[in-house]
């Protein structure tokens, strides 16, 4: 178990957390790098694979789940210079990536943070080049091995944690895979609702598919710290804003919105809908609070933790 005892300063939770993501940051780029070079001395056309994965890590993001990770972690008395939570969070992002992969495939997006997606670039050098099959077939294919791969470096940072937060890490890779599995047979079969209007009222009562979104990487963070005390207090928390957040997902659609969107969101929100999602949102986000103000944390850190949750359900 790895503590912090130092004194709650209200500047120091964003000056700790932005010290961690430096070193997630550097702990990406060094296992991309390392298994580069193992690639070129031992198998030179797979460095491509590492290549693309490390193109795609490096470009930059929120780096929400690290960040909900580390913020858990430090708030429940974490060493800020502990190796396993870096290691944890940077496994997260590795995750992260591999689903983000694969959801651009299903849905054939065709481009990711400004530059064409894995299976779009793949199945483009399957046409230029004259290949025999099918190139779009061709570039899933290539873009789901690079998922894989990013996978696969996520658990080999994942093998050396502690036991109970390895625990944690493997219940995320089962629940991970069973939302996606649900997500595209929903989609599939024109079940899945584009507004959850049907739901509102029970994203009212906190939403309870939170886990791998932020309920688990606060829990690997307590796990982490040695605060198994703190499951109740993150399993609250993770509930209530994860379907405030959900809410304004909707509300605030993609990040490139446009009049369709915009007129899509109108016609199934109704009349009333918008106003009703706020105050929805509003009152998640007051229960939240009341969660955060009596756990047992230093005050900078329930402050942080309010601050969190303000900044993911904000428009």
């Amino acid at each position: 178990m790895t503590t912090h005892t130092g004194p709650p300063d209200a500047a120091l939770p964003e000056v700790l957390r932005t010290g961690m993501l430096a070193r997630v940051e550097e702990r990406l780029r060094g296992q991309l790098h390392a298994e580069h070079a193992r690639c070129r001395a031992v198998d030179p056309p797979a460095a491509g694979m590492v290549e693309a994965l490390a193109d795609l890590v490096t470009a930059g993001g929120e780096r929400i789940r690290p960040t909900v990770l580390l913020t858990g972690y430090l708030a429940a008395g974490g060493d800020p210079a502990g190796g396993p939570a870096v290691d944890a969070a940077a496994a997260l992002e590795l995750l992260d990536t591999c689903y983000l992969i694969r959801r651009d495939a299903r849905e054939n997006a065709p481009l990711r943070q400004g530059a064409p997606t894995l299976h779009v670039r793949h199945a483009a050098e399957h046409e230029r080049n004259g290949w025999c099959g099918d190139a779009q077939g061709f570039g899933v294919g290539m873009a789901s091995l690079i998922g894989d791969l990013a996978t696969a470096l996520a658990d080999r940072l994942a093998a050396g944690l502690p036991d109970a937060a390895r625990q944690v890490w493997h219940d995320l890779r089962i629940g991970r895979l069973g939302g996606s599995y649900v997500d595209s047979e929903l989609s599939s079969s024109y079940l899945a609702d584009p507004w959850p209007a049907g739901c509102l009222a029970g994203c009212a009562r906190g939403c309870g598919t939170g886990w791998y979104a932020l309920q688990h990487p606060l829990l690997m963070g307590a796990a982490l710290a040695g605060r198994g005390d703190l499951a109740v207090v993150y399993q609250d928390y993770a509930r209530l804003l994860h379907a405030a957040w959900r809410v304004r997902g909707f509300l605030n659609g993609s990040g490139d919105r446009d009049w369709y969107g915009d007129l899509l969101r109108e016609m199934l929100l109704g009349g009333e809908d918008p106003d009703r999602a706020e105050r929805t949102i509003g009152h998640l986000l007051d229960r939240t609070r009341r969660v955060v103000a009596a756990a047992p944390l230093t005050i900078a850190w329930r402050t942080e933790l309010t601050t969190l949750a303000t900044r993911l359900a904000a428009p």
